[in-house]
């Protein structure tokens, strides 16, 4: 079989082989030279693994909208790959898949789990732990999301079954991330900070995309049927958050996931094609594109309000209009139960 036949789009042949080749080759390479001596090496080597984590990131969002490989089977392996990669193997790719499809069905932000509820009745210190941890730049609420997944099937007696699984691979993991650290300490230290920066990455990316209600809805359910959620409303609430209007290709830093009201007008095309859809849809100044550059201040100053907000804020228009987006916390795709 020939590669056309295998990728989905005929475009995708050497895109996707020469950014699986980096994602597969570059994480290794970046965990070993968290492992060498010179610190610039080291640097590297962070950075690196950082970039590489977050390409794994998207392109679990790209496997669960089948739009790489022809095969769904070859798209489902291929997740599952990712999800070991970036730590959100806890929960299957199936339900990975399963919870955001609902995010594009629904035209909602269905989450994994209410944690402003859950801060409200835990102990006050709890949520002055989380909110000092989210001052100082940890990202305690996304890690209290995957800490979530890891604990449900223990917490719920009808989902018993998962646990077998579930064990499995956490007791891998920490084998793992053992030796890792019985060979070099300082890696195992780098690593987890470049595993905050995929974190950070991902939820600056999440946080601005969307003004949708947010539900969490653990189980099964369905939106309340408050207002009409049609695809007017799905593209007046999605913003394109591009990391440069004059530098598209910066984008590609990202997997093009920037260009995301293109992404929910076809969700089907592929990343690589994203930037062409985008410029036959939208016109230059089209209003729900907004540059991170204007984002950036935003997502610094308001990094404990957003914890604590009943909604996302609103976009405005003209200069500024994001002055008041608060964004989104804890949407990650790579979390579900």
């Amino acid at each position: 079989m020939t590669s056309a036949k295998i990728f989905r789009s005929p475009t995708g042949v050497w895109p996707n082989t020469l950014a699986l080749a980096y994602t597969l080759i570059g994480y290794p390479a970046g965990v070993w030279l968290m492992t060498v001596s010179p610190w610039w090496l080291n640097l590297i080597g962070l950075l690196l693994t950082a970039h590489t984590l977050v390409y794994a990131a998207y392109y679990i969002h790209e496997f669960a909208h089948q739009s790489i490989f022809r095969s769904p089977k070859a798209n489902n392996r291929w997740g599952t790959v990712m999800t070991w990669v970036t730590g959100s193997c806890y929960a299957t790719f199936d339900a990975l898949r399963r919870k955001h499809m609902r995010h594009h069905l629904d035209r909602a932000d269905v989450v994994t789990l209410d944690y402003q509820a859950l801060l409200e009745r835990s102990p006050r210190w709890v949520q002055r732990a989380v909110l000092g941890l989210e001052w100082a730049y940890v990202p305690a609420v996304e890690l209290i999301m995957h800490g979530y997944v890891m604990l449900l099937p223990f917490l719920k007696v009808d989902r018993a079954n998962e646990r077998p699984r579930l064990i499995a691979t956490i007791i891998a993991r920490v084998v793992l991330f053992a030796l890792l650290g019985w060979y070099s300490l300082k890696a195992l230290v780098l690593y987890a900070i470049a595993y905050m920066i995929m974190l950070h990455v991902l939820r600056f990316a999440d946080a601005f995309q969307h003004t949708y209600d947010a539900f969490a809805v653990l189980e099964g359910g369905d939106i309340p049927n408050d207002k009409v959620r049609d695809r007017d409303y799905e593209q007046a609430n999605t913003y394109s958050n591009l990391a440069s209007l004059s530098h598209p290709a910066l984008n590609l830093l990202l997997l093009n996931f920037p260009y995301h009201n293109a992404h929910h007008e076809r969700p089907i095309v592929p990343w690589h094609e994203l930037p062409k859809l985008h410029a036959q849809l939208f016109p230059a100044d089209y209003r729900q594109v907004i540059p991170m550059v204007e984002l950036l201040k935003g997502y610094h100053r308001d990094r404990l309000r957003r914890i604590l907000s009943a909604d996302y804020g609103e976009v405005g228009d003209g200069p500024g209009k994001a002055d008041r987006f608060l964004g989104a916390v804890g949407v990650s795709f790579l979390t579900a139960v």
